[in-house]
């Protein structure tokens, strides 16, 4: 055989390596399209700064005891793990993926860690492969179906944009506060922050912008057919709009600093300069409960439990069953 047949040989096949492993990591790092209702966390999680997050069977949160790194467990609180050595918030959750906003600089090194300090991360459930999809400073992020949707600090006005999980299709939608946190069948539930703060829908296949609701809402958040709220108007008191009937229901005259809705039970803080207190009702108003006197926020749900945090003690952690009015120490 000829040298320059040789020559020929040696740079096929060198071609040929070259383009399996290009198309090896291209088909290993492709990230699995999601069905097109997944939603990344609830409404109510995401406005008490996405801490916990429940997905298939098992719950995702930061721990407070631990500088808020990234833990999992079962939904009953068994098999505390440790992920992540790095703080974390606004915690989603899509296919085999779990999506977070980086806080502190991670202390790892090698190949797959982070170490930029303001990140908007995804990794493996494990913890594992963290990847960085965006360094903005992220005020609320939600997962709808492939599609990232995230208002971000912005310099010098609030930066709302959508990405795919790939971190390729990059879009600014609004260059204006849009909470995407209030999410449901690729549809995201939104307060107006311009001109009004009426109820709009953002349709994501299309990214197009209607008008639902004429209210004056703060945090809107989904549940059933019914939209609870702060209303604006009124001191900021707890009420649900039927959309449906298209029907106003005051549910607390209380002023209101956070609330969370699941399960058949609404959890908020009652903002008072002499009897502040965490208290728990049904979702219709019924049975209004304190469960915790004092001052309390980060209000975060899972299927079992509702977690919340002592205001201005960032390591407090404490935990009730869902319904009920007894807390501990998590």
């Amino acid at each position: 055989m000829s040298k320059n047949v040789k020559y020929i040989l040696i740079v096929v096949l060198l071609f040929v390596i070259f383009a399996a492993l290009v198309l090896t990591s291209r088909f290993f790092g492709r990230i699995p399209a999601n069905p097109p209702d997944t939603v990344g966390n609830t409404a109510g999680n995401i406005n008490n700064a996405g801490l916990f997050c429940e997905s298939d069977g098992m719950v995702y949160f930061s721990n407070p005891q631990d500088n808020g790194c990234l833990y999992s467990m079962t939904v009953d609180e068994q098999d505390v793990t440790k992920l992540s050595n790095s703080a974390v918030r606004n915690i989603l959750s899509g296919g085999k993926y779990l999506y977070y906003f980086q806080i502190t600089a991670s202390g790892e090194g090698g190949l797959g860690y982070v170490r930029s300090r303001n990140s908007f991360n995804r990794c493996l459930k494990s913890g594992k492969d963290a990847t960085s999809i965006a360094t903005d400073v992220v005020i609320s992020g939600q997962l709808v179906g492939d599609y990232l949707y995230l208002l971000t600090a912005g310099d010098p006005t609030p930066v709302f944009y959508k990405i795919k999980t790939d971190r390729s299709d990059k879009q600014v939608l609004a260059e204006y506060q849009v909470n995407p946190a209030c999410a449901r069948d690729g549809i995201i539930y939104y307060n107006g922050t311009q001109n009004n703060h009426y109820l709009y829908t953002l349709n994501t296949n299309g990214d197009t912008v209607s008008e639902l609701w004429a209210g004056n809402i703060w945090y809107p958040c989904l549940d059933g057919s019914y939209i609870y709220y702060l209303d604006v108007a009124n001191d900021y008191r707890l009420c649900r709009y039927d959309m449906n009937q298209q029907v106003i229901q005051v549910l607390t005259n209380d002023r209101v600093d956070c609330f969370n809705v699941g399960g058949g039970y609404i959890y908020y803080q009652q903002n008072s300069a002499t009897a502040p207190a965490l208290k728990m009702m049904g979702t219709d108003g019924s049975n209004p409960t304190v469960v915790a006197e004092g001052n309390y926020t980060n209000i975060n749900m899972t299927s079992r439990y509702v977690y919340f945090q002592e205001f201005g003690a960032e390591g407090s952690l404490y935990h009730c069953p869902l319904g009920g009015s007894s807390y501990s120490t998590f």
